[in-house]
């Protein structure tokens, strides 16, 4: 009995002993941060080391501007306006000539997308047409198989290639709208 009462003093006593010498949670992290920085080369931006002074460009290099080509970053430097260089009569007629020069674009390729639509459907009803007449006659079938059949892989690599074209047709007219919208060409319907 008295070696369970001196176990469980001296239990205690180590207990409290490494209580009052651990470090806080706090001080933990602290200490931990401190390593971590001196231990990292890179750059890590965060709110707490933005500059708050000067202004941070995330879309590209800075404009010119009438000084020298070099841009100001006092942020109560007034702006001179700048005089147009050009007649805004005439600026308006050359955005209407890049607007119609769009829609012209877009309009030939709706077009050629028009033209390889029916040349797949063409062949999609011919390959039917053979396809039944093949399949009526039995006598037919049985004759002419082996001609059949190369046809028809013929007929079937034919429509893949029509439709791989009709799709890149497709896909250059997304594209051509999209460059557009980009000039600031509204889509007309």
């Amino acid at each position: 009995m008295k070696s369970i009462l001196w176990m469980t003093i001296a239990t205690l006593l180590l207990v409290g002993a490494s209580l009052a010498s651990a470090q806080s949670l706090g001080e933990v992290a602290r200490s931990a941060r401190k390593g971590k920085a001196q231990q990292t080369s890179t750059h890590h931006y965060d709110n707490d080391n933005l500059p708050t002074t000067d202004k941070l460009s995330v879309v590209g290099p800075a404009t010119a501007t009438a000084n020298g080509g070099a841009q100001s970053n006092d942020p109560n430097a007034a702006a001179a306006p700048a005089a147009p260089a050009v007649d805004p009569k005439a600026a308006a007629a050359d955005r209407q000539h890049a607007a119609d020069e769009w829609k012209d674009k877009i309009d030939d390729q709706k077009k050629t997308i028009e033209s390889l639509n029916h040349e797949l459907d063409l062949t999609q009803r011919e390959y039917r047409l053979r396809a039944v007449a093949q399949y009526s006659d039995a006598g037919n079938r049985l004759r002419n198989s082996a001609q059949w059949d190369k046809d028809e892989a013929d007929f079937r690599k034919q429509l893949e290639e029509k439709q791989k074209a009709v799709d890149a047709a497709k896909h250059d007219l997304e594209n051509l709208q999209e460059q557009a919208r980009k000039a600031g060409v509204k889509e007309r319907e």
